[in-house]
């Protein structure tokens, strides 16, 4: 909860008519959430040595169904430290693959039953002029083909400390499907592509509620948010009692944007458009940033406390518990000077909402 100092001057009077004058320091509890502060750093790279000092209350990392270590990933021990010390988690676990397309299946064993799982038939982001990354395809996950990789993720989740871990379901669905996807080498729409994606986020929830995940994992749809349609689509009524955030990434793309207008865009059409269990979910914000091309990062990362503190204050619906800021990639977020950026995040970090 968020807290407000007050100094009252109080006088007392007894009935010698003696009077007595002192300052009271008064602590005002506000209904608003102390947001998670938090960071991710390029390449799922170890942010230990970046966010010394800083006020971190969350992280984000990367993770494909198709590695074998997935929670906490390989080398990322110290994850299991940061989330006994209370450091939220928010894993993006996704059906593509990472560092090449998987061209073999996978056999193996988890707690003692064999698996076989097949090559992923889907592409996704296929933007005109790049190349269209692999993924497992929708159909593999209703049809149980890729059951194999749940059951491992879901017994390496399990197996984590007891804290706060959300696992977010894509990184951005709206981005992957914007430019239609194929499955089979069939080709679907983005709206064709949005309803089997729902389908499949089903099937993996109720897969992982089945296994018995415990109630400190929490589950969210990754979107970037930048499409209206497509983001409600992605948030029928229908799914929300199995999540327990709504999701969206914040970017600036242009230096006449302010804090307050990246964070509240999507959060003005949830509040519009979705039903009343989705509107009513707080809201993780997995990647934001601004590009080291409009000049003013540091700057402008310290205005970003107010932003949230204003739309968290004046929301009534749900607010804003984890910011995450994404130093990567240089049209969107990566540190230059990187100092100098750190040393904005500390002090942003360190404001109200964030203590």
């Amino acid at each position: 909860m968020g807290t407000t100092n007050l100094v009252i001057k109080v006088t007392v009077k007894d009935g010698a008519g003696n009077i007595s004058t002192t300052n009271v320091n008064v602590i005002e509890k506000s209904n608003e959430p102390t947001v998670a502060g938090g960071y991710y750093v390029s390449g799922n790279g170890d942010m230990r040595a970046d966010t010394a000092g800083i006020n971190l209350k969350s992280f984000t990392q990367y993770r494909s169904l198709a590695d074998g270590n997935t929670f906490p990933g390989y080398g990322k021990e110290y994850l299991r430290d940061f989330i006994s010390k209370g450091i939220w988690g928010n894993f993006v676990l996704e059906l593509k693959g990472y560092g090449g397309s998987i061209t073999a299946p996978q056999t193996f064993t988890v707690e003692g039953k064999s698996y076989t799982v097949p090559i992923p038939n889907m592409t996704i982001q296929q933007r005109p002029g790049q190349a269209w990354p692999k993924a497992y395809g929708y159909d593999q996950v209703t049809s149980g083909k890729i059951d194999g990789l749940l059951h491992r993720a879901a017994a390496q989740l399990k197996a984590m400390p007891v804290g706060k871990i959300n696992v977010q379901l894509a990184s951005e669905f709206d981005t992957d499907h914007e430019f239609g996807i194929t499955e089979n080498s069939v080709a679907y729409t983005w709206e064709q592509a949005d309803t089997r994606a729902l389908s499949a986020l089903n099937y993996m929830l109720d897969y992982f509620k089945a296994y018995g995940i415990g109630s400190n994992v929490t589950f969210t749809i990754g979107m970037a948010g930048f499409n209206r349609a497509a983001f409600k689509r992605m948030h029928p009524e229908s799914i929300m009692p199995k999540i327990g955030y709504l999701h969206f990434n914040a970017y600036r793309r242009s230096a006449s944007q302010t804090a307050l207008d990246i964070f509240k865009r999507t959060k003005v059409w949830s509040d519009a458009d979705l039903g009343p269990i989705a509107k009513a979910k707080d809201i993780i914000v997995a990647e934001w940033g601004t590009p080291m091309s409009l000049n003013d990062q540091a700057a402008f990362i310290k205005t970003v406390p107010a932003a949230i503190k204003k739309l968290n204050e004046e929301s009534t619906t749900g607010k804003f518990v984890m910011t995450n800021y994404f130093n990567s990639n240089d049209g969107w977020g990566t540190l230059s000077p990187k100092q100098a950026g750190l040393d904005a995040l500390k002090t942003a970090y360190l404001t109200d909402p964030y203590v």
